[in-house]
């Protein structure tokens, strides 16, 4: 029989001397496995680097605490913005022992020395990281990559024959995120790598980490690297490694999160880098939602490297989006060394490219326009004159869109030493190419230049960077109503001889102006789509969502019929208390669209605008009126996209935001699930940015991009078809969920085949054979994802489902609760042996999360921010609303967990008396470190009482399983080893004997555990 050995020590050997060999740099470290080890090391270089600055003098014990002090950071972020350095050189500040000898800055890692000048490459194995907590273990970490001493990559691997071994990898970081282990010299670590031999992720380290942001490598040609070697090879030797910290990491300060780099990000920079040597120009192709306002920051950044570019522009073409842009660009560049400036006039734009610093500017075609205009206004004006000397390298947003052939032109006659690389997730090809227009550029190749690298939304979606899309075509026109229209208003036409698409192009638009129409759609969207909005994530958790229109007063009208099914005058127009229970304040809605005063409408969109502004105001305690329309459009930007923390408290909220065009491209709002369109069908690029806005990565939850459409589905279905042909690469039938026909054949026979292997949900306990237990695991799986696909369509009636199948609430979490068990004994039959029979590899996702089955609560993170979002506002209006939002969420989490909802309060309280005494703390740490100090307390009061060893309780404590039957780990111990005559010696009155005093010990600790210590954990 073929055997299979546990592999994990194999792999770590094999990654260990592949990454020693040929040209790489590495150097293998057996000698150092514990944190003295690595401080020895740190302080041997550090000291090896700065000679001339410590004079010959060694540091001293207390110099080298205070530097261990100092690099013992409080996150990876934090961590990541003192590496970035001045300059891409990362200090560490030195005060002498001997005051005489004076202070300096002692250089530790120089950014702009990869593979050269003092940076040294360390590779180390089996880390000893010591427990911190008593309900803790200690930890091994696999292999880690070390610069100058400074542990920055971690790579943990699991068995290659496992197909989850990765997940499992990943979920041993997340244990020792959780449990403290990455502090002191590995609080600097910037990049985690897991993998199973044969597949293979990388993520960048952050305090929490998302599975859905783990990243594969590809080629640059977008072929999987997947195996451990491959990955090695492309990512971790020198001086890729070094690149990925240095030059393709990102430090986003709004999110205090570090950023790594996605390969075609990546490849997309260094095309353009390699095209800028060559003095030419082009342009990128990635697919809308892959991040390209990130990529192209790091190519402006990058491009600034090359000692023949002056500056770089970033041109983006609209205003509202001009600002979230420019906030994304400032966040990324804050703790960087490249100056973002935004122009806020001509002036001032002038005066930035007239400066000497290299830096780069974010503008908009407008304002250079302006420019241009200047110059020709005054020819002879010297600083004018030497703009046009500048060595630009300009970067376009949206290229095809941002910049017409005809300003191009120009501005290249103006800027006449410029190169221009333009960013698009819609190319204009021959199919879709603009009007001929004399010699001008038709298409984005002809205006632009070649592709110099192409990421699609097929490849984008196989490599999980963005989702797919689910789209629903609904009609308020019904087939018998749309013959009756069409013989009514074309007497001559056969019916008979005309297919759908060709009668819905028939109907006046006018039809879809109608207030029953518009009627429809409002209550559909309100009391319809709950799933949709994703009510069952829990307060705070919710996704938002677009409605768009075809013009500004359908837009307004929808916004005022919002408003009255709010106020629920009408009975036959109100939203559900299906709907109110679930979230009391949905739908909280906003409108945005540009006023101008060239408008013949203008008056009633104004006092629309008005009427919409006071609501806002209402809603979120602002102050906008239609002189601050631009700081409204800003705020609301940011509301909907939620990516800081002001937004995740549920009374900052928006759930829906009504537009005409304004939003459906480049703006960027993972929170932001559905697009619900109530207009004729776009041309295809229009088409495919729009649905873009729905499909970025957010949590565990959300599938798919949502899209829903109320007029024209057959229009549309083929608009939508044609679209996906042209900017997929092939791959139409993949970006797209099932439609609810074909999801409901496959929930049929994913309910068949459950039912099958496990009639009801008893079934799973009766398996002992691996195989038939991994196959009612995979049965279960199959459902669950098909349910949860399927439960997101309007169509889909629990209740319809309930009466067709005997699937209950009751029974889903009957199973669901089963099918855990049947995981744990899974798993613990995998473990029996170290040997494994290639029959019994594991081959089902042991880490899937089921889904179908959730209750709405309070989540814990969402009540730590809140209280977070009190200690950190100022005005006192806005910390008497947080207060009163974080006491009402900690009574409702109270509901769930009693005991710990009690403690959360009482130390709320004493944040609210005494806030200046956990001024160096985080909320987390405060609640984390006093509830740990109650249950150890609680712990050793037992143990004092009881006479029972302090720290084998505290060992028995940590290991303890509410569900196991046999004796706990260390409790035969622990009892054996009580002290019965102390006790006895010390107590009122005392069991009679040793034998009835260990029995009574044997139950009471475990109550002790079950009522002091587990209904305190977080």
């Amino acid at each position: 029989m073929v055997k299979i050995f546990t592999q994990e020590q194999q792999m770590e050997e094999r990654l260990i001397q592949l990454l020693e060999q040929g040209e790489s740099q590495w150097t293998y470290r057996e000698d150092l496995k514990t944190a003295d080890d690595l401080w020895a090391n740190f302080f041997q270089q550090l000291e090896a680097n700065n000679t001339a600055k410590l004079d010959g003098v060694p540091l001293t014990e207390r110099e080298k605490l205070s530097i261990k002090a100092e690099l013992d950071f409080s996150s990876f972020y934090a961590a990541g913005v003192w590496l970035a350095g001045e300059n891409g050189v990362a200090q560490v500040r030195l005060d002498r022992e001997d005051a005489s000898l004076g202070s300096c800055q002692l250089m530790v890692i120089n950014g702009n020395e990869i593979a050269g000048g003092h940076s040294t490459y360390e590779v180390i194995n089996q880390f000893q990281s010591n427990k911190r907590d008593f309900r803790d273990q200690d930890g091994r970490f696999d292999v880690t990559l070390m610069i100058n001493g400074i542990p920055l990559i971690q790579i943990e691997l699991k068995n290659s024959q496992a197909t989850d071994g990765y997940k499992q990898a990943f979920k041993q970081i997340e244990n020792y995120l959780k449990t403290g282990k990455y502090h002191g010299i590995f609080s600097m670590l910037q990049m985690f790598v897991v993998s199973n031999g044969v597949d293979t992720k990388y993520i960048a380290a952050n305090t929490r980490l998302n599975a859905r942001f783990l990243t594969g490598w590809v080629d640059a040609n977008n072929q999987a690297v997947t195996n451990l070697e491959d990955f090695a090879k492309s990512v971790l030797s020198i001086p890729e490694a070094h690149e990925m910290i240095a030059n393709y990491s990102v430090l986003d300060n709004e999110s205090k999160a570090v950023i790594l780099l996605r390969p075609y990000q990546i490849h997309a920079i260094k095309a353009i880098r390699q095209a800028s040597r060559e003095q030419i120009g082009g342009y990128i192709w990635h697919t809308t939602g892959s991040g390209k306002t990130l990529t192209s920051y790091k190519v402006a950044r990058n491009l600034l490297k090359i000692p023949s570019i002056d500056k770089t522009i970033f041109i983006i073409d609209r205003r509202d989006l001009d600002q979230q842009t420019t906030a994304a660009f400032k966040s990324y560049a804050n703790d960087d060394f490249v100056s973002v400036d935004k122009t806020e006039n001509v002036n001032g734009l002038i005066k930035r490219l007239a400066s000497p610093d290299r830096s780069m500017v974010v503008t908009t075609i407008q304002k250079l326009n302006y420019v241009m205009k200047r110059y020709r206004q005054d020819p002879d004006n010297p600083r004018l004159k030497k703009l046009r000397e500048l060595r630009l390298a300009v970067v376009v947003d949206e290229c095809h869109r941002a910049v017409t052939p005809q300003k191009q032109q120009e501005l290249e006659k103006f800027f006449r030493y410029s190169l221009w690389y333009g960013f698009t997730g819609t190319p204009l090809f021959a199919e879709n190419a603009r009007d001929a227009f004399g010699d001008l550029a038709r298409t984005t190749e002809e205006q632009y230049g070649q592709c110099l690298h192409k990421y699609t939304v097929q490849e984008a979606m196989h490599d999980k960077a963005v989702l797919g899309f689910q789209i629903e075509y609904k009609n308020t026109i019904n087939e018998y109503d749309l013959d009756r229209i069409v013989a009514a208003e074309f007497p001559r036409v056969d019916l008979a001889a005309i297919d759908q698409k060709e009668k819905e192009a028939k109907l006046d638009p006018i039809r879809f102006e109608q207030p029953d129409h518009m009627k429809e759609v409002v209550a559909s969207i309100v009391n319809k789509f709950q799933n949709k909005f994703g009510f069952h994530n829990g307060v705070g958790q919710t996704y938002d969502a677009i409605l768009t229109t075809n013009s500004i007063d359908k837009a307004i009208a929808y916004y005022r019929l919002f408003k009255e099914i709010k106020a629920g005058t009408d009975p036959k127009f109100k939203i559900s208390e299906t709907t109110k229970r679930a979230v009391v304040d949905f739908p909280k809605v906003a409108i945005t669209f540009s006023v101008s005063d060239n408008e013949e409408d203008t008056l009633s969109h104004k006092e629309a605008m008005k009427e919409a502004l006071d609501d806002y105001n209402q809603m979120f305690g602002t102050n906008f009126n239609l002189e601050t329309i631009n700081g409204y459009n800003q705020n609301l930007n940011s509301r909907l996209a939620r990516k800081s923390d002001t937004y995740k408290a549920r009374s900052e909220q928006l759930d829906l935001v009504i537009v005409v065009d304004r939003l459906l491209t480049g703006f960027d709002a993972p929170c932001l699930s559905t697009l619900f369109m109530d207009r004729a069908p776009m041309k295809p690029h229009h088409l495919i940015q729009a649905f873009s806005r729905t499909n970025r990565l957010f949590d565990n939850h959300k599938k798919y991009g949502q899209i829903t459409t109320f007029q024209t589905p057959a229009l549309y279905e083929e608009a939508v078809k044609e679209a996906f042909i042209l900017y997929s690469n092939g791959g139409e039938n993949e970006i797209q969920a099932p439609t609810f026909e074909e999801s409901r054949e496959e929930l049929k026979e994913a309910v068949q085949e459950l039912r099958a292997i496990a009639p009801h949900p008893d079934s799973f306990r009766g398996l002992t054979d691996l195989a038939e237990m991994k196959k009612a695991a995979k049965a279960f799986q199959r459902f669950d994802k098909i349910y949860r696909t399927i439960e997101v369509y309007s169509a889909f009636d629990e209740k319809e489902f309930v009466a067709d199948y005997g699937f209950g609430r009751e029974e889903f979490e009957h199973y669901t609760g089963s099918y855990n068990n049947l995981i744990a004994a899974i798993k613990e039959e995998m473990a029996v042996e170290d040997e494994l029979d290639v029959e019994d590899v594991l081959d089902i996702d042991i880490e899937y999360e089921i889904e179908s089955v959730r209750t709405e609560q309070i989540d814990y993170d969402y009540l730590v921010l809140l209280i977070d979002r009190y200690r950190e506002a100022h005005r006192e209006a806005e910390k008497e609303k947080f207060k009163a939002e974080a006491e009402k969420t900690i009574q409702e989490y109270g509901r769930q967990k009693p005991e710990l909802g009690q403690k959360i309060q009482e130390i709320f309280i004493e944040i609210i008396d005494h806030p200046e005494a956990f001024d160096k703390q985080s909320t987390h740490e405060i609640l984390s470190n006093r509830i740990h100090q109650y249950t150890e307390q609680v712990v050793e009061d037992y143990a004092r009482k009881e006479h029972l060893d302090e720290d084998m309780l505290k060992y028995v404590v940590a290991n303890y399983d509410p569900n196991r039957e046999t004796p706990q780990i260390g409790e035969v111990d622990l009892i054996e080893g009580a002290d019965y005559e102390g006790y006895k010696a010390s107590t009122e009155n005392p069991d009679k004997s040793k034998l009835k005093y260990r029995s009574r010990l044997r139950n009471e600790y475990k109550d002790m555990i079950q009522e002091e210590i587990l209904p305190y954990e977080i």
